[in-house]
């Protein structure tokens, strides 16, 4: 294939600085680094160009911090302008790094993703007999700067932006040339990009199948036992020979009917349950966010935005039963008759009922008409609402809200 060149004028062209600046602050806003940059954008993109054209940009400044999520992950977030460049880079080179990956490979890849992958897995799960299923040891720690090197070089051959990559590799070692730092928007495309060898591997010389690959989560099916039992031990000896890799003991040869945990899930048959590490984590986060917000630590916006984050990570598994059990247990929304709390709607606030079909009223209400208030229930008038024992007051924004209703309401689940 023929090498990619004359990308690096078009990297500091104004357009694409600016285009990369409004990715890199893209909710980031409240941070003091990107409003100081953008108090006085035109002169720092201006000074950026003038560095990279000459190939005098700074680079290695990180922040680094630890988090346990749900192993621990030391991640070195760069520096805001530092992420301006790697995002103007990004903008001219991540097309030609998408042409050269496998359609099967979903991480990083725009029209991709963990959702897709997971659809396309559960296919695969559905249609053949067997699968292997193989994760990388520590991935990124391990991947070799000169082998990586030399797959850059392969492709693109303008000198300063190989001397880029080589200096972007140089900032970050776990060993004497080896290691990707986790955090960084280059290293997110570069480990990508390093495992597309194991692809066309798996592809063209073993000619299995089916694959999917999640950065280096991969697994593969086969019709045979017989043919992922020899495919493996040369898929180990290829990772270590090309790619200076290892696989993690925890290798599975496994029938599909017996289903397989993959990306945070179990998959088996038609069926895409959350296995046992996700429900523990959800659980864990839910409840501390719970704590966190009786505690002040967090506004009642945010709890909101962080319940839904961790709703949104679990809801297009089949675990809605699971999520109104957590709910329950450790949610402070209210129950029966009184008015729910904004996130004890998170479970309803997408389902609408079908066209045609009647919503649900209140046993003994007369009919209302549209845009009129509902009637008081003669039935309902003066009576209490059912007090909780044991559970903490609602906010305060729900304590108004109640004060002001005449009639109680029906909760529609």
């Amino acid at each position: 294939m023929k090498r990619i060149g004359g990308l690096w004028e078009q990297i500091w062209e104004p357009a694409n600085l600016r285009e990369a600046f409004s990715k890199a602050a893209k909710g980031k806003w409240a941070r003091s680094t990107t409003r100081d940059f953008a108090t006085a954008l035109d002169a720092n993109l201006r000074q950026m160009r003038e560095a990279g054209l000459v190939g005098a940009l700074p680079s290695g400044s990180f922040t680094q911090f630890t988090i346990y999520d749900p192993k621990e992950r030391t991640i070195h977030a760069a520096a805001f302008s530092e992420r301006v460049v790697h995002h103007a880079v990004m903008n001219r080179c991540e097309p030609f790094f998408d042409q050269w990956l496998d359609p099967d490979c979903y991480a990083c890849r725009k029209g991709k993703g963990r959702l897709v992958a997971l659809a396309r897995a559960s296919g695969h799960m559905r249609r053949f007999v067997w699968f292997l299923k193989m994760d990388i040891r520590k991935y990124f720690d391990s991947v070799d700067h000169a082998i990586l090197t030399q797959m850059l070089e392969r492709k693109f051959k303008d000198p300063q932006l190989l001397a880029f990559f080589r200096q972007r590799l140089a900032d970050y070692e776990t060993a004497s040339g080896k290691g990707l730092p986790i955090g960084s928007l280059l290293s997110q495309h570069f480990a990508n990009f390093y495992l597309s060898a194991l692809d066309q591997y798996v592809r063209r010389d073993l000619r299995l199948p089916a694959m999917v690959r999640y950065m280096d989560d991969v697994v593969v099916w086969s019709e045979e036992k017989s043919s992922l039992l020899a495919a493996l031990p040369r898929i180990k000896g290829m990772l270590e020979q090309e790619l200076g890799l290892a696989l993690k003991p925890n290798v599975q040869i496994n029938r599909t009917a017996l289903g397989v945990d993959f990306l945070g899930v179990r998959l088996r048959g038609a069926s895409i349950r959350l296995n046992h590490r996700s429900r523990v984590r959800f659980s864990r986060k839910w409840r501390g966010l719970e704590q966190a917000y009786w505690a002040g630590a967090i506004t009642e916006r945010q709890l909101q935005q962080r319940s839904c984050a961790l709703i949104e990570f679990t809801r297009w598994a089949d675990a809605s039963s699971y999520r109104l059990g957590i709910l329950q247990r450790f949610g402070t929304a209210a129950t029966g008759l009184e008015p729910c709390e904004p996130r004890r709607q998170l479970e309803q606030q997408r389902v609408e009922l079908p066209v045609g079909e009647t919503q649900q009223e209140q046993p003994g209400q007369p009919e209302q008409q549209p845009g009129l208030p509902p009637l008081p229930c003669p039935s309902s008038a003066g009576r209490r609402m059912p007090s909780r024992p044991n559970r903490q007051p609602s906010c305060p924004a729900m304590t108004n809200c109640r004060q002001s209703l005449t009639a109680p309401s029906v909760l529609v689940v």
